[in-house]
């Protein structure tokens, strides 16, 4: 190998999924496979006959390699938990969103201290289970001091942050004035610690011509898009994001004919998010339907406190497959090369030579295995821009 960086062979693959549009299939595998890494980027991917010399090696056993997950939707800093309602909801209690609000009296409650070492936490779990990219969004402060703060903590684990005042609004405020505010002041504070913005479209939280308006807000500020969309029922939310060319819509659980096509025409990929569906008991979105309609799909944990907390994307990756009626292929690439899509990336979610050297080692000898063993702990490894993280 050339160049300065220390480069490393990890040998002994005895299945790597590629998600390399250069090669076959979905998944681009290859089989007795090897990655030369160089730095913190991929250098060479092929037959480990045929891989080239390298500093040091690192043999995996005959296990299988998967990219490392791309987590693109959760709701990290918070404090507290709804473990009470997730209770009442299983025993018959419909899932609303006006839940977000005790969240949000326990979130300004917190300080900045307590916040980071909930955030480190759940980044930590994420990461034992192969996830190596994640979003994380705001949202539980809803007001200028709270939201700018929980995007400051948000950025110091990850370049994906998602402004998301526009989440339901605060009890006791008008839903005018509180738009004002989300574009105005609120805006101004969070929009230095944010790459996006997003909206929660919804019976209960906004509605289309607020989202715009809040959209529109912050693509003058320099935020990219996205939206919580047709969660609860249908609406006029993914048709938005498709008229507005959003590069991804999260949720998509009620769907139209129509929404389906203006998807498709548009390009906006959805974001699937099957543990809400799990821990909510409403119906699961129809993947299948999607992708048959020449839709492109993400899945992503949607990791928060209050319809879905848990943050494992393997076991959102078996719920797909069981649930949503996707190929386990199919399952593993919405989990990464959807994913890092859904974030308007091409540098994560691919192993391929100049790609960041992010992996996830399974303890099985297929990507199979994360659909076929659910709830089984199969990440052994995982390695996030060329290194390992060691003891997880």
């Amino acid at each position: 190998m050339t160049g300065s960086a220390v480069s490393t062979v990890v040998t002994g693959i005895g299945e790597l999924v590629t998600n390399d549009p250069a090669r076959e299939g979905l998944l681009g595998l290859v089989s007795d496979a090897a990655v030369v890494v160089e730095g913190s980027r991929v250098a060479w991917v092929g037959p480990a006959a045929e891989a080239p010399a390298a500093d040091q090696q690192y043999d995996v056993g005959g296990r299988a390699v998967v990219p490392g997950f791309v987590d693109s939707h959760s709701h990290l800093v918070f404090a507290g938990d709804r473990a009470v309602e997730f209770a009442a909801r299983m025993t018959g209690e419909a899932y609303s969103a006006g839940g977000i609000r005790t969240t949000v009296a326990a979130t300004r409650a917190a300080t900045d201290e307590q916040l980071t070492s909930h955030v480190a936490r759940l980044v930590q779990e994420m990461a034992r289970q192969g996830t190596t990219t994640l979003e994380i969004k705001s949202g539980y402060g809803l007001s200028v001091r709270d939201e700018a703060r929980s995007l400051a903590v948000a950025r110091q684990f990850t370049e994906e942050t998602t402004f998301l005042g526009a989440h339901v609004v605060p009890g006791g405020t008008d839903p005018a004035a509180y738009v004002d505010l989300v574009t105005g002041a609120m805006l101004e504070a969070a929009a230095p610690y944010a790459r996006w913005i997003d909206v929660f479209c919804e019976d209960g939280a906004f509605d289309a011509d607020q989202a715009r308006t809040v959209l529109a807000a912050g693509a003058a500020a320099g935020l990219r898009g996205r939206l919580h969309a047709n969660q609860l029922t249908y609406g006029a939310g993914v048709r938005l994001a498709a008229e507005l060319g959003l590069v991804a819509v999260d949720h998509c659980t009620f769907l139209s004919d129509t929404d389906v096509d203006a998807l498709r025409d548009s390009g906006t990929i959805a974001t699937l998010l099957p543990g809400v569906e799990f821990s909510t008991r409403q119906p699961y979105p129809d993947a299948r339907r999607l992708l048959d309609a020449g839709v492109r799909v993400a899945i992503a944990s949607d990791c928060n406190p209050g319809s879905c907390f848990t943050s494992s994307m393997p076991f959102c990756v078996a719920l797909a497959v069981r649930e949503m009626r996707m190929s386990p292929a199919e399952a593993v690439h919405a989990a990464t090369a959807g994913g890092a899509a859904a974030l308007g990336r091409d540098d994560v979610g691919v192993l391929a030579p100049g790609t960041r050297a992010d992996l996830a080692v399974l303890d099985a000898p297929s990507h199979v295995h994360l659909a076929y063993r659910p709830g089984v702990p199969l990440v052994s490894g995982v390695w996030r821009g060329g290194r390992p993280l060691g003891a997880l």
